[in-house]
């Protein structure tokens, strides 16, 4: 399977199915993620994946690009899902939501060593009715 295949099955398999197998087998012994409000290892984000799916319990999340240079990658990614749990204490809403973002892959031989992600959490909070987006929100 080509590196490309392969973080498309762990991708699509963790996030849009809940199944963490394929994205465990492809992450470094020292994996971490990085976001902008800090850096987290693999046990914390599998505790928002867990959490993810526990409160869209339908999400499905599609890879929209991959391109890759060497030892890195680069995803664009979008999440569809219905909010049926409670998520960042905010109780299910019914309301369905799309997020979007792009993750930065560095790996070290085959293994996934550093992720830096970025995407805006409003989108998601304006998705569950809880944040407006718009001039007032800056």
């Amino acid at each position: 399977m080509s590196r490309r295949d392969t973080i498309l099955d762990a991708w699509n398999r963790a996030w849009g199915d809940g199944d963490l197998t394929a994205f465990e087998q492809l992450l470094a012994p020292d994996y971490v993620r990085r976001s902008k409000s800090g850096s987290e290892d693999y046990a914390n984000l599998r505790k928002t994946i867990e959490a993810t799916h526990a409160a869209f319990p339908d999400t499905t999340t599609d890879i929209l690009h991959i391109i890759e240079d060497g030892d890195t990658a680069a995803i664009h990614w979008q999440t569809r899902g219905t909010h049926q749990g409670d998520f960042m204490d905010v109780p299910a809403t019914g309301r369905s939501i799309t997020v979007s973002g792009a993750s930065f892959l560095r790996f070290d031989d085959d293994k996934l060593a550093e992720e830096w992600v970025v995407w805006d959490p409003r989108e998601l909070l304006s998705a569950l009715g809880i944040w407006h987006l718009g001039a007032g929100n800056a």
